[in-house]
């Protein structure tokens, strides 16, 4: 069994796996404040919760987009399990062909979606990871990964929206029933659940026309599920892909262990 933990900036995401298959995935805010103790108490907690013992799991993978938590999680990982995660980055195998300008720059959870998106979808594939900041990385038909667009986040919007105007109120993410809206809060809706809808969908439709072909779309992280729905483009919601991809690399780098302890 697998421990897999990806931390972003807002949230960090921490399941099991058996294999490929998620027993659980959960959701806790990062926070830079905790100690290894604390995160500890968290994950401990989390498995007693799934009913999950700590000694029926054999390996953990990290990936990290906010590098002062990474060994912080890292020790409070080895606390709970005798033994330190794999962390996604340099050195790591992952298989994946990045022709970037700089592979070196490319964040550590958008290798992890792509590694899980060309296992499970394919190439070509576009992947949209909507968090702090909204991404959509591109693996063209070669299965290269090209590169990625990076836009401000669906909160990060409406938080700058609200705490830059004096009589706009903070909103739920729900859709209005109209895209013109006929009061303050429809209009926000309006203007932050069907633009960033449009967004995504107008994004799409100049990546094919730039590549020259039609790519299927996935899209996953927490702001997901109150955008995807809203697109006229068909886009497959996959909430796990990110620890699905975290699995895959864990594994393929024990193979590569197994591989050199054999040599």
């Amino acid at each position: 069994m697998l421990l897999a933990i990806d931390i972003g900036n807002t949230n960090i995401v921490a399941g099991c796996l058996e294999g490929e298959k998620v027993l659980f995935s959960e959701r806790i805010a990062t926070d830079h404040s905790k100690t290894e103790l604390e995160y500890f108490v968290l994950f401990s907690g989390l498995l007693k919760y799934h009913k999950i013992s700590e000694k029926k799991i054999t390996g953990a993978a990290l990936s990290s987009v906010v590098p002062p938590l990474t060994e912080t999680l890292s020790r409070a990982v080895e606390k709970l399990l005798g033994f330190r995660p794999l962390v996604v980055g340099p050195g790591v195998k992952t298989g994946l062909n990045i022709v970037t300008d700089n592979p070196a720059q490319v964040g550590s959870d958008l290798i992890v979606n792509a590694v899980a998106g060309l296992h499970d979808y394919g190439a070509p594939l576009v992947m949209i990871d909507m968090g702090t900041a909204t991404t959509i990385s591109v693996v063209d038909k070669k299965k290269n990964y090209i590169g990625t667009v990076i836009m401000p986040g669906v909160r990060v919007s409406l938080n700058a929206l609200v705490s830059g105007t004096s009589q706009l109120p903070k909103i739920s993410l729900e859709a209005p029933k109209k895209v013109v809206g006929s009061n303050t809060v429809d209009c926000m809706k309006s203007g932050i659940i069907y633009a960033q809808a449009a967004a995504i969908d107008g994004m799409l439709d100049r990546i094919e026309e730039e590549m020259g072909y039609e790519i299927p779309a996935v899209a996953t992280g927490g702001i997901s599920p109150s955008i995807i729905p809203n697109c006229k483009r068909k886009v497959v919601l996959d909430s796990d892909l990110t620890l699905r991809g975290l699995a895959l690399i864990f594994e393929k780098n024990r193979e590569k262990e197994r591989s050199e302890t054999w040599t």
